[in-house]
């Protein structure tokens, strides 16, 4: 039987469940991942389930997202990963060894194998065939010791890529394609394996951005081919051992099949403020920008910045624009230096920061007050960036740099002859900043800070549940929206009790103040409820402050799972017409939510305040419904609920 890319990773790791799409499976992780961000939250559940060591064949830790040491909370919390790693058995990348998912690509990836990481842009590593996955922390924590990670099996659609990309159209440009056809809300449910011809004429680093921002279109993750190309990539990497050729068997079936015609394409870009509000650039050309910034993990590789400094070298950017790098990783900038590139980007008025996300997530860099920044990263929400009223534009890196040059949004293909750089044959390999586990882990002492605290410890499921309406969305809600980043909320990941006091801080600034004076209660929601970043906080906080239940007419996945895995149960209207009904401040009531989620079906919600009754449902699996009843993942894989009655 002719089989896809991901049905052969997919068989070949399958614990148990079908295949078949909307049905649960189960499936053995190789590697996980875990970023800084997301980290310390990840050890603290790894070492309450009190496992000694990863199970894992690889784990690694990485330092990219917090690297600004305003105060001691991220050195402190540095400190904590690099001896919880040494403990567990987890290789540590120090601050400044580069971005997670460009240093896994050039270091540890495998063709073939799963990667689970706490950060939605895991998927990055699908550009060399493996199946990535982005997850909760606490997904990934059960991950590396030893669980499979269960999912709902994703629809597996086709991106049949055709001809060949015209001169100053990129691999950015073909996923902002998608974007503009599919919307943020498109790859809901599904896996994009990419294939026909012109994925051929695409580099790693290349099909690296497009599998990258599959997280933008809400897909479970993003997987080409591991060919020649992948090969050449891993050689260079001096890891050719780990090829394994992976590719779709002739006549391979697929639930879906889109087409792009490469030739076709022209130089795209998002405006604000939304990763699918694509334009052309022709068409929102001349628009003044103060800021650019080219990097983050979807465009900060070697080649990426190879094409920004040939548009950039004997060139200055203007007075009144700033321009912001950061590589990628150690390697990238080793190379460049080696190169002369850094000193042409130096010499063009460029800023090199960091190799790391920096900017992207806000610590650094936010840009003046209403001003207009072209950014190569992956979301433009707003108030991301650090600054409410940015106008943030995402595009790529030849659009970034020409932008920069001109000081307005500018169209590439008018700066003339086109610039072809292709990957190098060999790489710098320097692995000094990843710092391998303890041989004598017993000997090792796990450094806690003042500011990681223990973890909340959460009641079971009661038998109902009542309470106020505290806040009520829109479609498209994003975990930013829900729980910030930035340097001002991010050093405080460690702390439950103190970060609590951001939630909801960009939509409503008294949402904290009435969860506290109701006494906790529920957020009615639109569409796509929980887009965007993997992080884990987005839930646990809200769980912190006594959020019981999320009623929305659909969830984003990652979002979703962290709900039931912190126990707040996700409920989805039967009718939209039931949300238009219901108020900020009504009361909500589910009498026996235990039993009727055990019996399945739809709920009976009746809104006191209005006197109205409607129906709510779930897709809760057996699993799901389990961990709710226990009051968090938590207290089922440890059997605290026991302990706590």
């Amino acid at each position: 039987m002719a089989r896809n890319i991901v049905q052969k990773i997919l068989n070949g790791h399958l614990v148990s469940g079908d295949t078949s799409p909307g049905r649960e499976i189960s499936i053995r992780i190789d590697q996980a991942l875990t970023q800084d961000a997301t980290g310390t939250l990840t050890y603290l559940q790894f070492e309450a389930m009190g496992i000694p060591r990863v199970k894992t064949r690889l784990s690694v830790s990485y330092v990219d997202h917090n690297m600004l040491q305003e105060g001691p909370e991220n050195a402190d919390d540095h400190i904590y990963l690099q001896s919880a790693a040494a403990r567990f058995g987890i290789y540590f990348s120090r601050p400044g060894n580069g971005i997670c998912h460009q240093v896994h690509m050039e270091r540890f990836g495998v063709p073939g194998q799963t990667l689970l990481g706490s950060d939605s842009h895991t998927s990055t590593c699908g550009a060399l065939g493996m199946l990535a996955i982005g997850a909760g922390g606490l997904d990934v924590a059960a991950a590396m010791g030893g669980l499979p990670f269960q999912m709902i099996m994703p629809y597996i659609v086709l991106v049949r890529l055709r001809g060949r990309l015209r001169a100053w159209v990129t691999a950015k440009d073909i996923i902002l394609e998608l974007l503009r056809r599919l919307t943020v809300k498109g790859g809901v449910g599904r896996i994009f394996e990419y294939g026909g011809e012109g994925t051929q004429s695409l580099s790693v680093y290349e099909r690296g951005t497009i599998a990258n921002m599959g997280a933008e279109l809400g897909a479970t993750t993003s997987v080409f081919p591991s060919d020649d190309k992948t090969k050449a990539f891993l050689v260079g990497q001096k890891r050719g051992r780990s090829y394994k050729r992976i590719v779709a068997d002739k006549g391979a079936s697929y639930d879906e099949i889109i087409e792009v015609d490469l030739n076709r394409l022209e130089p795209l870009i998002a405006c604000p403020h939304s990763p699918d509000n694509i334009k052309k650039v022709s068409d929102v050309e001349g628009i003044r920008v103060q800021q650019v910034a080219i990097g983050s993990c979807t465009n900060s590789s070697y080649q990426d910045l190879m094409k920004v400094s040939r548009i950039l070298k004997g060139r200055k950017v203007p007075a009144d624009v700033s321009l912001v790098i950061c590589p990628g990783s150690r390697q990238v900038l080793e190379m460049i230096a080696r190169n002369g590139v850094l000193s042409d980007l130096v010499a063009s008025g460029a800023r090199i920061l960091e190799n790391g996300c920096g900017p992207c997530i806000g610590m650094g860099q936010a840009p003046p007050s209403g001003a207009v920044s072209v950014r190569t990263f992956n979301r433009n929400f707003e108030g991301r960036s650090g600054t409410q009223d940015a106008q943030v534009y995402i595009a790529s890196p030849e659009v970034a740099a020409a932008s920069a040059l001109k000081g307005a949004i500018y169209d590439p293909r008018r700066l003339g002859r086109p610039i072809r750089i292709y990957p190098p044959r060999s790489f710098v390999i320097d692995d000094s900043m990843i710092i391998p586990p303890s041989r004598r882990p017993e000997s090792v002492r796990i450094l806690r800070g003042p500011n990681i605290k223990p973890l909340p410890v959460f009641e079971p499921l009661p038998d109902d549940i009542s309470g106020r309406v505290l806040l009520k969305v829109g479609d498209n809600i994003s975990t930013d929206q829900i729980l910030p980043g930035g340097a001002n909320v991010l050093p405080l990941r460690s702390n439950i009790p103190v970060i609590s006091e951001f939630v909801y801080a960009p939509v409503d600034k008294e949402f904290v103040r009435r969860a506290r004076d109701w006494g906790g209660g529920i957020i009615v929601g639109g569409s796509n409820y929980g887009q965007g970043s993997s992080r884990e906080h987005a839930a646990l906080t809200p769980r912190y402050l006594g959020i019981k239940m999320v009623i929305a007419s659909s969830f984003a996945r990652i979002h979703r799972a962290n709900l039931i895995n912190f126990g707040i149960i996700p409920l989805r209207f039967v009718s939209i017409s039931d949300a238009l009904g219901i108020e900020q401040g009504d009361t909500i009531e589910i009498k026996g939510i235990r039993d009727a989620l055990k019996s399945g079906g739809a709920l009976r919600v009746k809104n006191l305040t209005k006197g109205r009754e409607f129906r709510a449902e779930h897709d809760l699996l057996p699993r799901e419904r389990d961990i709710l009843l226990a009051g968090g993942f938590l207290n089922h894989v440890t059997g605290r609920e026991d302990k706590i009655h």
